[in-house]
């Protein structure tokens, strides 16, 4: 049932989730199907997430980096339904630009082995050491390997490979060359096994479907609904308190930022104050910047490619990445083709950056206006050198921050990718603290992503079951 914000709960649920995001919306429909009562709550006006959109004008805008592993096909038609697997395609056009190379692949680990001999004149045998060693990495393989550690041991010097083979993942997940190798590896050789993949008409459609699946599948859905606590007796989770009003469950599965699910939803009186030592060593990942923009209705722009990395840095370096300034870019290209279930589906293009969100909290009003201005004049520049003249085709343009994320979706310091790598220990183990208390969402990079997301909405969602059939 999807209640009105103002319609009074007052049965019993089994399990309330807090956030609809993929992990959120994926462990609700599984508890469903498994029989349970369970209740979806989103501060929103709508699901999803970071797989979300907007309408400005008469453009659909989607929100965030469009791309995710062919393992999606599986996770969809296995929790979800063989419809909505059924609208995941391949983008086949993914671009790299920059001052090191210019190259087109389909991000297929043959793709990338031809080019890695062919064009950066690596032997076949050393690329194929390097990707059966990637394409084996777990969870449980040696952290202490960094990501500048695993490619400098197979390509020593070579600064070009290194870009070529961790640059979008970066754009992915929000790793670095200092984070732990099992990081990069196991979320490229996700992508590598087909190449990049994206929901065909849009994402809206595709949250459409998944809202009437869990309706199906009577999971009650409440919008506009920020829980504003977690409550907790005898280390026990007694359900939530949501616009002032407490509802009774026997379990809560937080899809919220798991720092502010501890501290802010929770409070940190409730944690062994060791649980609250190691909660406070997890490090928030980092956020990003996004430039919206619409081509005029009746007006068209050149196939250029799907998925554009782009960058005027001679060398690849976090810093440079990370900066108000830095001059790299994706630029994510929806054309028609994405939607074509409207019959006036035009242009749009989404360029986006990774930042900290320090450089942008710290502005005052007027220079925060104006830092977003030269981030959208900064982003037209380089998308014209590309598709020249594009801005005399575009009638709206708008930048989004750090903050803009922070604002809709509360995560804690507007962290797009959720936590660095120890988060995961501490989401996973949240249970052993408070009894009935889990959590789902990005956290330990390897989480990240839209597949990761939804995957771990599934391993949390056995989680909860395994502790509702004892409570039983």
């Amino acid at each position: 049932m999807l209640l009105n914000k103002n319609d009074q709960i007052t049965q019993k649920y089994d399990v309330v989730i807090i956030g609809g995001g993929l992990g959120g919306l994926t462990a609700a429909n599984k508890l469903a199907k498994n029989g349970r009562k369970v209740l979806l709550l989103e501060s929103h006006d709508k699901l999803g997430g970071f797989a979300t959109w907007f309408h400005r004008r008469k453009h659909i805008f989607d929100v965030s980096l469009h791309g995710f592993p062919v393992g999606m096909v599986k996770t969809c038609r296995k929790y979800w339904s063989k419809a909505i697997a059924d609208k995941i395609i391949q983008l086949k056009r993914v671009r790299f630009i920059n001052p090191l190379y210019q190259i087109e692949t389909d991000f297929t680990v043959e793709d990338f082995t031809s080019k890695l001999v062919n064009d950066f004149k690596i032997p076949k045998e050393q690329v194929d050491n390097f990707f059966n060693l990637i394409m084996n990495m777990n969870y449980y393989d040696n952290k202490e390997m960094t990501n500048g550690e695993l490619l400098e041991s197979f390509f020593p010097g070579r600064k070009d490979v290194h870009r070529f083979l961790i640059e979008p993942i970066v754009y992915a997940n929000g790793s670095t060359m200092e984070d732990p190798a099992i990081t990069y590896g196991i979320v490229f050789s996700n992508f590598m096994s087909k190449g990049v993949f994206t929901f065909q008409g849009g994402t809206d459609l595709v949250i459409q479907m998944m809202q009437e699946e869990l309706l199906k599948n009577n999971v009650d859905i409440r919008l506009k609904s920020k829980v504003e606590k977690i409550a907790v007796e005898n280390n026990i989770c007694q359900g939530v308190v949501v616009n002032g009003e407490f509802v009774a469950s026997k379990s809560v599965l937080s899809n919220g930022n798991l720092i502010g699910t501890i501290f802010n939803m929770v409070g940190e009186d409730k944690f062994k104050p060791e649980f609250i030592e190691k909660v406070k060593k997890v490090r928030l990942n980092t956020s990003s910047c996004q430039v919206y923009m619409g081509i005029r209705q009746g007006e068209t722009i050149e196939d250029i490619g799907d998925l554009i990395f782009y960058s005027e840095a001679g060398e690849f370096k976090t810093d440079e990445l990370l900066s108000m300034n830095t001059t790299s870019r994706t630029f994510s290209l929806y054309y028609p083709r994405l939607r074509p279930q409207l019959a006036d589906a035009g242009y749009t293009i989404v360029a986006s950056t990774n930042a900290r969100y320090e450089d942008w909290a710290k502005l005052s009003k007027e220079d925060y206006e104006a830092k977003k201005q030269e981030l959208i004049d900064a982003t037209l520049v380089s998308l014209e050198k590309i598709i020249p003249d594009v801005r005399k085709k575009i009638d709206y343009i708008e930048a989004a921050t750090p903050l803009t994320i922070k604002r809709y979706t509360h995560h804690e310091r507007g962290s797009s990718f959720g936590t660095k790598h120890e988060g995961l220990d501490v989401s996973m183990k949240l249970h052993h603290e408070i009894s009935g208390l889990f959590h789902t969402g990005s956290v330990g990079i390897i989480m990240s992503g839209w597949l990761g997301a939804a995957n771990y909405g599934v391993i949390q969602s056995y989680e909860v079951d395994n502790y509702l059939d004892k409570q039983n």
